[in-house]
């Protein structure tokens, strides 16, 4: 068995350690989301965090876990009796990201089904978990359908099983701790509020500091034994101390005080329900019984804070989290009373996630000025940088008409296009093409029904081969690569429209961001185009590019186009099962260099030639307009949609739109 690293052995982290520590003393806290950079010890704090919580007691042979001192009624390897139970050190489960819902929540026992022809319930990560820890990183990549069993999971503290004839329910108590890197995409909001606290890590700008960690790193890799050994001092006082403050919480007393001012700061930074007060309140509950104290003080309600609230303040989706510890002292000493022991400490401890909000998100109105004289409109370049605009604050986003791809894909889970996935309704049967990943019980049941008296069946289980194994057919919904396309010439700029251009792609990416797609976005302007963001599943990434996009110059459209084709060639060989959807953002003009017109539409024709599903969001605006985006959406094998026509509340038939003319196209 491998030696963790010790957990007191991790260097600097204060916050992060601090948050696994108190739910340690208090698992009602509700977990933990490690938020950081790579490379900081997120899993290597977490993993170290098992080896010091305290042993727990079980009903020997229970493979739920039970609590001999209170066991589940409704368990099902019960009923049990009273009596002595076991102990056991507390388990920490990890749950991969690419786990089976079968391997999560449990599922029948196929091979006692059939072999015997019993029903039996083969148990999952969710009852392994049960009085210990579920630990899932890089949480944010986490399947959809994975989520919304965890969601279920730490809603009620038991896991519901109704599959396949079986119908199980079981405790599922435990401490969820998720790490996760926001450079590959955000966590949905359900589940982010599932996390009771929340850290922000980074490693550290101290040189000292960092020849530390490369030191005790590395001593750990020559001898694991040995250096967790130098340590066991130090884990063992750490584990009586958690000890001594379990025994203590229930005695810790949260006065009136300390609750007024634990309401006041969940309501002045408009955090949405009740969930942020009752994990502030145990939070606070949990640091003064650490500290060995029997009464909340003002300075425990302020770290509860800092820990409990940043990823639960209302903010757009794109803001990074974050707390206004200024607006926190304001509002503690607001609401201190009298009693000298609520005044707010401002020397008090003061990590966990903090650091003063950022500007209220890409919104406002446009601040881009209008172009010089040129072609259209468009500036003219006489040197570098010439003709090129400050970049326009983006429109306020809106709710958009949704965009998918045609036909049915196989590509990762997400929310935009129908896709054949191992998650999902169920629509059938089939033989199964290699390995068998979801058996399809009734299909596999009647294909061997008919050969059982020639297989010389005596007992209760069916006689099965291999031929009669049929696998589940199930469709669900894929994310998709959506590749933004935009046009940042000098035209755009023209009649101040890029506001307006902005706030429409920030729009297409906050819709993104919620189909749980990859985005990628390519600029055109001037005599070139760029991918100003590769295609990532960080969608805020791409609203700060666009955010700090420039415009200005003449309309590259068919170098725009030829870096996108080339964007996604490439991204076919990295990812093949996903099927992309090209967002042209244009008002349709091409200029610059020989007969541009003509080498925008050949460039387009690439993108028809490989049915490529694309949709161009005509830009153009005026009383005379000349139809360009519309020929360019002909030349890709699209359809055109102008701004006013992208919003949910406008044509209704947007989706079938743009379905239909792909499937003309092909």
């Amino acid at each position: 068995m491998t030696t963790p690293f010790p957990f007191t052995a991790v260097v600097g982290q204060d916050d992060l350690r601090l948050a696994l520590l108190l739910n340690a003393v208090s698992p009602a806290v509700g977990g933990v989301l490690v938020r950081g950079e790579k490379g900081t010890a997120k899993s290597t704090a977490v993993r170290a965090l098992s080896a010091l919580l305290p042993e727990v007691a079980v009903v020997p042979g229970c493979r739920f876990s039970c609590d001999p001192a209170s066991p589940d009624p409704s368990c099902p390897d019960g009923p049990h009796e009273g009596g002595p139970g076991a102990h056991r050190p507390a388990r920490m489960v990890e749950l991969p990201v690419g786990a089976s819902e079968d391997r999560l929540v449990g599922a029948l026992d196929i091979e006692r089904a059939l072999a015997e022809g019993v029903k039996a319930f083969e148990p999952g990560l969710l009852a392994d978990a049960h009085r210990g820890i579920l630990y899932v990183d890089e949480v944010n990549l986490l399947h959809d359908h994975l989520v919304d069993l965890l969601l279920d999971a730490a809603a009620m503290g038991a896991s519901y099983v109704e599959r396949e004839g079986v119908s199980v329910r079981h405790a599922a108590r435990f401490l969820l701790v998720g790490t996760m890197n926001p450079e590959e995409g955000e966590l949905r909001p359900q589940l982010l509020d599932r996390f009771g606290l929340t850290v922000e890590v980074a490693a550290s700008r101290e040189p000292d500091q960092r020849v530390e960690v490369v030191r005790r790193r590395l001593a750990y890799d020559d001898d694991p034994a040995g250096f967790a050994a130098r340590w066991a001092g130090e884990e063992a006082a750490v584990r009586q101390r958690i000890v001594a403050a379990r025994e203590l919480l229930p005695q810790v007393r949260l006065g009136d005080g300390a609750l007024r001012q634990i309401a006041a700061t969940c309501a002045a930074f408009e955090v949405d329900g009740m969930r942020a007060d009752i994990v502030m309140a145990r939070t606070a509950t949990a640091l003064a019984a650490w500290a060995g104290r029997t009464d909340v003080l003002a300075e425990d309600v302020r770290q509860a804070a800092l820990l409990a609230l940043p990823h639960r303040r209302r903010r757009n989706p794109f803001d990074a989290p974050g707390l206004d510890e200024d607006k926190l002292d304001r509002t503690l000493e607001e609401f201190s009373g009298e009693s000298p022991d609520d005044d707010p400490d401002p020397d008090g401890p003061g990590g966990g996630g903090g650091g003063p909000a950022p500007d209220a998100g890409p919104q406002g109105g446009d601040t881009g000025a209008r172009p010089e004289e040129g072609d259209g409109g468009e500036p003219q370049p006489s040197g570098a940088g010439a003709g090129e605009q400050p970049a326009a604050r983006a429109a306020e986003p809106f709710r958009t008409k949704a965009l998918s791809v045609p036909g049915i894909g196989e590509g990762a889970a997400g929310r935009r296009s129908r896709a054949r996935t191992e998650h999902g309704r169920t629509t059938g049967a089939r033989r199964p093409r290699g390995a068998l990943t979801k058996l399809h019980l009734a299909a596999t049941v009647q294909a061997a029904a008919p050969h059982q008296r020639a297989r010389g069946r005596s007992g209760p289980g069916l006689v099965i081969r291999r031929d009669d194994l049929r696998q589940a057919a199930r469709e669900g919904r894929e994310g998709n690569l959506v590749l933004f396309v935009v046009d940042a010439s000098g035209s755009m700029a023209a009649r101040q429209r890029m506001s307006a251009v902005k706030g429409a792609v920030l729009s297409l990416l906050l819709d993104a961001y919620q189909r749980r797609d990859k985005v990628g976005l390519v600029t055109f302007r001037g005599s070139a185009a760029d991918v100003a963001l590769p295609p990532t599943s960080s969608v805020d990434a791409a609203a700060a590019r666009l955010e700090s996009l420039p415009t200005g110059g003449r309309t590259p459209l068919a170098a725009g186009l030829l870096k996108a084709h080339e964007v996604l060639r490439v991204e076919r060989l990295r990812d093949p099962a996903r099927r992309a959807l090209v967002v042209v953002v244009t008002d349709g003009r091409a200029t610059g260099g020989p007969e541009p017109v003509a080498l925008a539409g050949r460039a387009a024709r690439l993108f028809a030639a490989e049915q490529v599903a694309s949709v161009v969001v005509d830009c153009e605006s005026g009383p005379v307009r000349l139809g360009l985006a519309g020929q360019l959406a002909a030349e890709l094998g699209g359809t055109a949609v102008t701004l006013d026509e992208l919003r949910a509340d406008a044509i209704a038939g947007l989706v079938k739109d743009v379905q239909g003319t792909s499937r003309r196209a092909a």
